[in-house]
C-alpha cells in the first residue's frame, strides 16, 4: 500500500460547476428554501443530509472547501470558519465544560495562549502550560479533570517541534482528545495520520498562501464536526464564526498549489538557515541538524514537502531586529507584517507582536528572547540572491 500523500489526495477531487464549470458554483445566499415545512424541521433537527439551512450553518462552497482539507488531512470531514481562532475555540469549548482541565504547549499562538490563559477561566476551564517535548513533563500535567491535550504541530514562533505520536499515545492513555494545530506545517506533517483527533489550521497562512483573506478549518470526524454544527449547542453554530461562500470559493482555488508553493517555501528556508547558521547567527530551523528535534520532525514528515517555511534568528536585541527588519523592507527583501505563508518574505519580533499576549517572565522563561526575528519565508525565485542581500543588511546593523 502507498504511503498516504496529502497533495495526492487534494489532487484527485474533482468538482463541477453548476453549468458545467471547472470550478464549483459560489453558494452567493444567506438562507435557502424548503419546498416542504417537513424537510426544514428534518433540517432543523440535523435529518436531512444535503440540505441547506443558514449560511452560519453551512454552505455548498463551505462543504467543498471543508472536504477538500478533510481529504488533505486524511479525515472523515471538516468545518470550516471564519477564522484561525473562529476554528480554535469552538473546537476547546465544544470538548470542555465548566470544572474541565486543559494541557497545552507552553510554546503556542499568542491569541490561542490568551483564549486559554485568560478567557476560558471565566467559564470554569483551567490550563496546564508545559514544555510539549517533554512527554514526562506532559503526563505529569494530566489530572481526573484533563480533557484535551492541546499543541501546535511546529510551536509558534520557537519552532519547537510536538511528539504527535507520543501525545496521541498518551491522550489514547487517559482517554484524551488530542487537538493539533497544523498552520506552520501543511503538507510537511500529516497530524491524523499520526494519531491526533483534530487537527486544526488558520486557513490565512500557507493554505491560502496570498494575505487577502481570513480562515479557519478543523479537520476530524463526522460526529465531532456534526455536535459542532448542531443548532442546540454546537460552538461553531451558536458562537458564528461563519466563513463567507466566496472567501471558501477563493481559498479552494489556491489550495490546489499549495504542494507547488510548500515545496519552495521549504527549499528556500533550508538554503537560507543553513547559510545563517554557517555565518554563525542563531538559527532555528527543524531542517537543521542542530535543531533538537530534527530527527523527530524527519520521522513524521511527508518528505517530498520539505520542512517547512519558517525560521527564527536571534539579532541579539530587539532594537538591533527592529533595525534590522526596517532596513530588510527598504531594500524590498520582505515586509515587516506579522502573519506568514505569502508569497514575499514577512518578518516580526515575536516578543512584541505575534506573542505579546504572553508576559515577559513567562516569555524569557520559554527562551523567547527580545532579539528574536520570525521569518515566514517567500517564494524566491533566486533564493541565492536573496541571502547576498539579507546578510548585507545584517553587516549593516551589526547582527553580523
Amino acid at each position: 500500500m502507498s504511503a498516504f500523500n496529502p497533495a495526492d489526495k487534494i489532487q484527485d477531487l474533482q468538482y463541477f460547476g453548476e453549468f458545467g464549470g471547472v470550478n464549483p458554483s459560489i453558494s452567493d445566499s444567506s438562507t435557502y428554501t424548503f419546498l416542504s415545512a417537513k424537510t426544514m424541521f428534518d433540517t432543523f433537527e440535523g435529518n436531512a443530509e444535503g440540505c441547506y439551512l443558514y449560511s452560519r450553518h453551512s454552505t455548498p462552497s463551505n462543504l467543498y472547501l471543508g472536504e477538500a482539507l478533510a481529504a488533505m488531512e486524511g479525515t472523515e470531514t471538516a468545518n470550516v470558519a471564519a477564522t484561525g481562532m473562529g476554528a480554535i475555540t469552538p473546537v476547546l469549548l465544544q470538548l470542555c465544560k465548566q470544572g474541565d482541565h486543559v494541557v497545552s504547549s507552553r510554546t503556542i499562538y499568542g491569541g490561542t495562549y490568551a483564549f486559554l490563559k485568560n478567557f476560558t477561566p471565566r467559564l470554569g476551564i483551567e490550563t496546564s502550560f508545559v514544555d510539549i517535548t517533554k512527554l514526562d513533563l506532559v503526563e505529569a500535567a494530566i489530572t481526573e479533570n484533563t480533557k484535551v491535550l492541546y499543541c501546535e504541530s511546529v510551536s509558534n514562533p520557537l519552532l519547537e517541534v510536538a511528539d504527535i505520536k507520543g501525545l496521541a499515545a498518551l491522550a489514547k492513555k487517559y482517554n484524551l482528545k488530542l487537538v493539533v494545530d497544523n498552520t506552520f506545517s501543511p503538507l510537511n506533517i500529516s497530524p491524523a495520520k499520526l494519531g491526533a483527533d483534530y487537527v486544526i489550521h488558520s486557513l490565512t497562512k500557507f493554505i491560502n498562501g496570498s494575505s487577502d483573506t481570513m480562515g479557519g478549518v478543523v479537520c476530524g470526524d463526522l460526529e465531532f464536526i456534526n455536535t459542532l454544527r448542531n443548532v442546540n449547542d454546537g460552538a461553531s453554530m451558536l458562537l458564528g464564526a461563519a466563513m463567507d461562500s466566496l472567501r471558501a470559493s477563493s481559498i479552494l482555488k489556491n489550495l490546489r498549489t499549495l504542494h507547488i508553493r510548500v515545496k519552495q517555501h521549504s527549499k528556500n528556508a533550508l538554503y537560507l538557515a543553513q547559510k545563517f547558521e554557517n555565518d554563525g547567527l542563531k538559527t532555528v530551523y527543524p531542517g537543521l541538524q542542530s535543531h533538537p528535534s530534527h530527527d523527530l520532525f524527519k520521522s513524521m514528515m511527508n518528505e517530498e514537502y520539505g520542512y517547512g517555511g519558517m525560521l527564527t534568528v536571534d539579532a541579539g536585541t530587539l532594537d538591533k531586529a527592529n533595525t534590522l527588519m526596517e532596513l530588510m523592507q527598504e531594500k524590498n527583501l520582505g515586509y515587516l507584517a506579522v502573519s506568514l505563508g505569502f508569497y514575499k518574505t514577512l518578518f516580526s519580533a515575536p516578543g512584541s507582536s505575534t506573542s505579546s499576549e504572553i508576559p515577559e517572565e513567562e516569555q524569557k522563561e520559554m527562551g523567547l528572547s527580545d532579539g528574536l526575528i520570525r521569518f515566514s519565508i517567500g517564494l524566491d525565485n533566486n533564493i541565492e540572491r536573496t541571502y547576498e542581500m539579507m546578510v548585507s543588511c545584517m553587516k549593516q546593523v551589526g547582527v553580523l
